[in-house]
Parts: structure tokens; C-alpha cells; sequence
């Protein structure tokens, strides 16, 4: 975990860039050569787009035409997202030697806030995964010991910030696929409300589940990140409207039980907050209407390309496949129904306190391949805590809280639509050893 950007903030970036001390060019440089080919982060890289992007990032700013924060800061896109001449496979051999003419709709924001685009890194077939090691490309390997697995499905993205190859990440998220790994992989990632960020251009998932998010080596670089989109959007007011955050001392925050938990884990996130109140939610029971809406949402996607070419899909993700398209219609719409009981429930909840609180993955990252853990199989296990949050479209951050036995252990916030200002000021009290 020795690459450049390991420890460097999108703030110390940008004052490089304006001070003359680094270019763009520089910057895009230095990823491309930090990149560990080891880890298996990226599908594809891009150099010369790099440069190209890079010099035009220095142009502009040879003139005095900043664009903000991401001016020319190197960015990863997850191979889920188009991005306009760069080969975009899903993960999967069924879209080899795809390559997309146009820009998915966040990349375009991305590109209009001066992100250099270094390259494309390597999903969870489909993102139908949450531990990061099935794909076409192969397992993406954990930067902090890389017999574990990354957490998926924007698996790629987190190991991509958390080796230093880039500072900021494009990844999804429909059950957890961005704060997943970054917890596995000791980065912050976030989530924001349902539709913030738009999905055009990105291969769906779950269409009422599915999110765009960033991954960064901070809570305050998701932000930065997240309100520079949001600017190129020209959306004001689209979530984390400023001063929607309690004053004083901050925000009312609860602790969250209702899934189980590594102890070891518990004991590491839950150290700074021992003081809160506690709420329990049935998380077990919105995991299963979680699984109950993805499913049928995922057969819409998938069932005629599971008939046509079965063979073409890696062999776990076409049983996940097959099992979602056995999902009958009366489940799906009882799950919707039950969505909207879960929302009223959070959503009152969210009338007493500001924040919930919370681990964001429930075991550190298991190995590379493993099915069986502590508390029953792997991939529900992961997304135990996060998946609910998609459920209800709530904006979830997860940052970096400590380790156990070297492996990074995750905290993860919640909070109301439009109250993202909140999760980033509570992450604030949270100490890195």
C-alpha cells in the first residue's frame, strides 16, 4: 500500500494543483505507476487518455478555468459504468469487447468537474456479489493482506484508493457493493439518497435498489467528492443542503443492534460511541424483503440472458440468477408493502435521532473463496447491515474504524434523505489507529 495517494486528501491535491507544485499531468503519472497489477484492481487502463485528460485539466488551468476540487484529480470507474471508448464489461464474458460510445451520466459529471479518468476497475460479475471475487477478470485482491477477498461488488474501487493507485472511486451500490468494500479495505464510502446521483449509463442491478457512490481515503474526500458532482450536476439543493446538520455538539446519534456481529469487530467500531442510546430494527427481516425485491428485480434483467447463453456467466452468479427467477410475483409486491412499513419505522426513528450508527460490514474480510463463516454463508453475512439502507434509499457512509488482527473493521452511518451534511459530521468523532 505504497502508492502515491496513500494518505494525500483531495484537499492537499487541489492546493498542489493551484500552487504549481504538481500538474495534472504529474498526478495522472504518478497513478498510472502506482497501479499493482498484483492486486488486480483494474480491468483496463487507459494511459493515454489519461494524459490527454490531464493536459487539458493543466491547460485549463493555465488560464485560470478552475472547475473545483476534482480539477485535475485521477478517478477510477467501475466496470459496471460507461464510460465513452473504454472497454466496459459488467465482470462478465457476455459483454466482451464491449466498448460504449457515450458517457454514462455520472461520468459526464465527473468529467465536467475535471476529473482525469485513469481507468476502469474490476466489479463482481454483474455486481451480483458482495465479496469481490468472481468475475471474468478474476478475484480483486485485498491491499492489506491479499489472500482476503476486497468485498464486493465495487471491489476493484476500493482496492484502487486503499493501494494509493487513485484518491477517488466511482462504484455502485444495491446492497452495500460501495461501503462493503470499503470497509474490507479501509477506505470511507458513500451512498447517497436513491437518484441523487443519476444511473444512466450504468448496467442495472435492482432498479429500486440501485445507487451510485464514491470511495475515497477519508469521509471529508467523499464529501468533497460527492458536492462536486452534485455542482456539475447543477442540482443546489439535491441532499446535504448546508446547515442541515445539528449545531452545537453535533448530531443526536443512536446505536443500531439487530444482526449479528463479530465481537472482535464490535468492540473496535462501537468503542467511540459506547455512550449512545440503543435502537433495535429487525434486520433480518428487511434483509429478507431486501432479497425478495433484488431478486425479481434481478431476474427482469438477466432471466432471457440466462436461457440464451448460461454458459457465459460465472457458475455462482448463474445460480444466484436462477434462484432469483423463482421469486413469484405476490413476494415482490408483499416486499414493496413491507418497504414501505420498514421506511415508517426508520423514518421515525430518524424523528428522534440524526445519525444511526452502526458496523458496516459484520466480519473482517474473510478469504479469498470463502462461502462458510462465522455466522452462516459469506455473502448475506456481508451485507447484513448495509443492504437495509438500499431498501429505503436512506444516504449511508462507511469509514475506516480501526483493525482486527490488521484486517479494517468499518462504521457506518445513516441518516434522512437530504440530512447527508450530518453523516459527515459524525464521522468526525471517529479515531483511526
Amino acid at each position: 500500500m505504497n502508492g502515491f495517494f496513500v494518505g494525500r486528501s483531495l484537499a492537499e491535491l487541489g492546493a498542489g494543483l493551484r500552487s504549481g507544485r504538481w500538474s495534472a499531468l504529474f498526478l495522472a503519472e504518478r497513478a498510472l505507476a502506482s497501479i499493482d497489477p498484483g492486486l488486480n484492481a483494474f480491468s483496463h487502463v487507459d494511459a493515454e487518455g489519461a494524459r490527454a485528460a490531464a493536459r487539458r485539466a493543466d491547460e485549463e488551468a493555465g488560464r485560470g478555468a478552475w472547475r473545483g476540487p476534482l480539477h485535475g484529480v485521477p478517478v477510477a470507474v467501475k466496470d459496471l459504468i460507461d464510460v465513452a471508448g473504454l472497454p466496459c464489461g459488467m465482470g462478465s464474458a457476455h459483454f466482451a469487447g464491449n466498448v460504449p460510445e457515450r458517457d454514462a451520466a455520472c461520468v459526464r459529471l465527473l468529467r465536467a468537474a475535471g476529473a482525469v479518468i485513469v481507468g476502469m476497475t474490476v466489479t463482481h460479475e454483474f455486481a451480483y456479489g458482495s465479496t469481490g471475487d468472481v468475475s471474468v477478470n478474476g478475484p480483486v485482491r485485498n491491499p492489506h493482506d491479499r489472500s482476503r477477498m476486497s468485498g464486493g461488488s465495487s471491489a476493484g474501487s476500493a482496492a484502487a484508493v486503499a493501494s494509493g493507485a487513485v484518491p477517488l472511486a466511482l462504484g455502485t451500490d444495491t446492497g452495500g457493493s460501495v461501503r462493503i468494500p470499503a470497509a474490507l479495505c479501509g477506505v470511507a464510502g458513500f451512498k447517497p439518497p436513491h437518484g441523487v446521483l443519476p444511473v444512466d449509463g450504468v448496467f442495472p442491478l435492482s432498479v429500486s435498489l440501485d445507487h451510485v457512490g464514491v470511495l475515497a481515503g477519508s469521509a471529508e474526500d467523499c464529501r468533497t467528492a460527492y458536492r462536486a458532482l452534485r455542482d456539475a450536476a447543477d442540482a443546489p439543493g439535491a441532499g446535504a443542503p448546508e446547515g442541515d446538520a445539528p449545531v452545537g455538539d453535533g448530531p443526536r446519534m443512536a446505536w443500531v443492534e439487530g444482526a449479528p456481529v463479530d465481537a472482535r469487530v464490535e468492540g473496535v467500531v462501537r468503542a467511540p460511541f459506547k455512550g449512545l442510546a440503543v435502537e433495535r430494527l429487525d434486520l433480518a427481516a428487511m434483509w429478507r424483503t431486501f432479497v425478495a425485491i433484488q431478486s425479481a428485480e434481478v431476474a427482469d434483467v438477466h432471466v432471457e440472458r440466462a436461457e440464451r447463453a448460461p454458459e457465459l456467466y460465472q457458475p455462482e452468479v448463474l445460480g444466484r440468477v436462477r434462484t432469483a427467477a423463482e421469486t413469484p410475483a405476490w413476494r415482490y409486491l408483499r416486499a414493496l408493502r413491507e418497504r414501505e412499513a420498514f421506511a415508517a419505522e426508520v423514518a421515525a426513528l430518524l424523528e428522534r435521532h440524526d445519525v444511526l450508527v452502526m458496523p458496516a460490514a459484520a466480519i473482517p474480510a474473510p478469504p479469498v473463496g470463502e462461502r462458510e463463516g462465522p455466522f452462516g454463508p459469506v455473502p448475506p453475512t456481508l451485507i447484513s447491515w448495509t443492504c437495509p439502507w438500499n431498501l429505503l434509499g436512506l444516504p449511508a457512509l462507511s469509514v475506516p474504524a480501526g483493525t482486527v488482527d490488521g484486517l479494517p473493521a468499518g462504521v457506518q452511518f445513516v441518516t434522512r434523505a437530504g440530512a447527508e451534511e450530518a453523516l459527515f459530521t459524525a464521522a468526525r468523532t471517529v479515531r483511526r489507529d
